[in-house]
């Protein structure tokens, strides 16, 4: 099945849980509010909320933290108005990149986002510039758990998958996978793979690029200082890039 970037933006945020667990808690924090808040406090019904409990588990977020942002949600307390906002820029080298927030004040995060795209080669493009470079996708990061690479690329078809990544070396113990779905799949697939032993370290409702640009590695070092002031942004939940470092 054919290969996508090694330079993975899921995989990215990933590699910095430890050094921004806080931030990244909080993010989670937003996004369960927010789904909650919209869709009722039951994950079974609010497919949404199921999501975001999902990704906070996936950042080691402790259970009663994320029942009490639930709670903060739903109960009287919960009165912050928080809204989905999409943008779209080009970065270092003329990278496209898909920004998603939440935000309660859309002056203040576009303005923050010029600021850093300013500061770091990059611009904000107007609606639809760069969207229709990406396919939304469901995004898993598994580990084969022992599993033989063919196994494992087995079970994820399998599980209703419609293309896989290997690993650099897929014999490696614990190499991570990256299998990609239909949106309206997402979840059951996702269910189908933890229920065929594989061990889910990520997973999320992403913008795939369809094709990449290669950066140097020059580019490449400011695209990555740039998604990491882009994601340092409270009203910024996910960073998307069409982005392939060179060594």
């Amino acid at each position: 099945m054919a290969g996508h970037s090694k330079w993975h933006n899921i995989q990215h945020r990933k590699a910095a849980v430890d050094k921004k667990r806080g931030k990244i808690w909080t993010k989670c924090a937003r996004a369960i509010m927010s789904a909650a808040r919209q869709g009722g406090p039951d994950p079974t019904s609010n497919l949404p909320l199921r999501y975001a409990i999902d990704e906070a588990r996936y950042a080691n977020m402790p259970k009663d933290t994320i029942q009490r942002a639930i709670d903060k949600a739903t109960g009287a307390a919960g009165t912050d108005d928080f809204e989905n906002v999409v943008y779209e820029a080009y970065g270092p080298g003329g990278a496209a990149i898909i920004v998603l927030g939440l935000t309660d004040n859309r002056t203040r995060t576009a303005s923050d986002l010029r600021l850093i795209l300013g500061k770091n080669g990059g611009n904000l493009g107007n609606p639809g510039s760069v969207s229709y470079m990406f396919d939304p996708r469901g995004q898993i990061v598994a580990t084969g758990a022992g599993l033989a690479a063919d196994q494992v690329i087995e079970k994820a078809i399998e599980a209703g998958a419609i293309d896989v990544e290997e690993p650099d070396d897929p014999s490696e113990a614990d190499a991570p996978w990256t299998i990609l779905t239909e949106v309206a799949e997402f979840q059951q697939v996702k269910d189908a793979l933890e229920a065929a032993g594989l061990k889910i370290e990520a997973a999320e409702l992403a913008h795939v690029p369809q094709n990449h640009v290669s950066l140097d590695a020059e580019a490449g070092e400011k695209m990555m200082t740039l998604v990491d002031a882009l994601e340092d942004l409270d009203d910024v939940q996910k960073v998307f890039t069409n982005a392939e470092i060179g060594g």
